[in-house]
């Protein structure tokens, strides 16, 4: 199961597994396409045995099923497929409407999920013909770095990527179709006013802590509206929340305000954000997506939080994995050691103490060394060297 975010990829790169077959051992359905919009599950079977006798095969070895998410009891199918006839079927569609628990009874045990983000950077570095490995990676800083200014602008969808003009506009209409076609009409949004302003409130306050009890004020909601929204928000991936780190009850964790990240920075920008007034926040809010997508990618254990404590003292992230803390992570848009802030380096100490890790990393926008201070050691690290060094 490939899902995630509209405009992600996920076609592409299910097109790219299909390549490692030969063409008559492929079954690729777009249910996008007009001819196979109005289709029921039942067809789908008699659309193999058409493949079937054109081509003079008994059974595709793979079927794709593509943006699978407006055929109805298409899990009934898929299971069918790889439990009676061994075939192996990839089903891909944007998150909000593929969410596990309308298919998991079906196709429990026999499915994996797999999370499509936009482009990371490293990739959109190699897009652009620059070499980031080995000791290519510091020969060609310069270039990095311009591209890490136009990455954290106009954001990692492909298409955008791609563009050579007019990237905003199209960020724009990304914005409109995931809120209209993955939110508002999935999940029968009535109150459509109310949702559209929390999303642009959200986007104009990346990287800071949101109450709900608060936003509920706002945008004139109750406190249970205002979390529906949030969770279908979510669950379309156009959002994501990092709690406050306790060792308290959960209740605690739920009651605290959340820090709010967007999928992608491009989308920051094209509606809420003017760039150069913002550069930290927007730091902060790739940093954030990137532990997200490392998470689903490689360390599905972590969890990842915010910390804060009664004297105001904070830290950006907190990496958990199991029991055991293993990373506490700050952002600063500083380029030199004297930049970054005194409260940023306290936090970290503070948070260091109260959770017992030595692991303390400071992303900078373009500063690299130790910082050694109250028996501490914190490794400073340029933002476009973290991203590059992928896990």
């Amino acid at each position: 199961m490939i899902k995630g975010v509209r405009r992600s990829g996920k076609s592409s790169i299910t097109y790219n597994l299909a390549k490692k077959f030969e063409t008559k051992e492929t079954l690729i359905m777009n249910f996008e396409d007009p001819r196979l919009k109005n289709i029921y599950a039942g067809d789908i079977l008699k659309a193999i045995e058409i493949y079937q006798r054109k081509l003079g095969v008994n059974n595709p070895k793979m079927t794709v099923f593509d943006e699978v998410q407006n055929i109805k009891k298409w899990e009934n199918i898929a299971r069918l497929l790889a439990e009676a006839r061994n075939i192996k079927v990839v089903v891909t569609g944007s998150s909000s409407k593929l969410m596990s628990a309308e298919y998991a009874s079906v196709l429990t045990g026999r499915h994996i999920d797999k999370e499509m983000f936009p482009l990371i950077f490293r990739e959109f570095v190699n897009w652009n013909d620059i070499n980031a490995d080995g000791i290519e990676m510091d020969k060609n800083r310069a270039e990095i770095m311009n591209l890490l200014e136009e990455y954290l602008k106009y954001g990692g969808f492909p298409e955008v990527v791609l563009m050579k003009k007019d990237k905003f506009k199209l960020l724009r209409t990304y914005f409109d179709d995931i809120l209209t076609k993955d939110i508002i009409r999935r999940f029968g949004i009535r109150e459509i006013k109310k949702i559209e302003i929390l999303a642009k409130i959200y986007l104009a306050n990346v990287s800071t802590l949101q109450s709900f009890n608060k936003l509920k004020n706002v945008i004139s909601a109750s406190l249970d509206t205002v979390e529906r929204f949030s969770n279908f928000f979510e669950t379309a991936r156009l959002f994501f929340y990092v709690p406050k780190f306790s060792y308290a009850t959960l209740k605690e964790q739920v009651l605290n305000p959340k820090k709010v990240y967007c999928i992608d920075t491009g989308l920051i920008n094209s509606i809420a954000f003017r760039f150069s007034e913002n550069f930290g926040r927007l730091m902060e809010n790739l940093v954030a997506i990137e532990l997200f997508r490392r998470r689903s990618y490689w360390h599905n254990d972590w969890e990842i939080y915010y910390w804060k404590d009664y004297q105001q003292h904070e830290t950006d992230f907190i990496v958990k994995e199991g029991p055991e803390v293993r990373q506490l992570i700050q952002v600063t848009c500083a380029s030199g050691k004297d930049e970054i802030e005194k409260r940023e380096i306290d936090g970290l100490i503070k948070g260091s103490e109260e959770l017992n890790c030595k692991n303390l990393l400071v992303i900078t926008h373009d500063y690299e060394d130790e910082i050694k201070t109250e028996n501490k050691t914190m490794r400073c690290l340029p933002l476009w060297k973290w991203l590059i060094n992928v896990k």
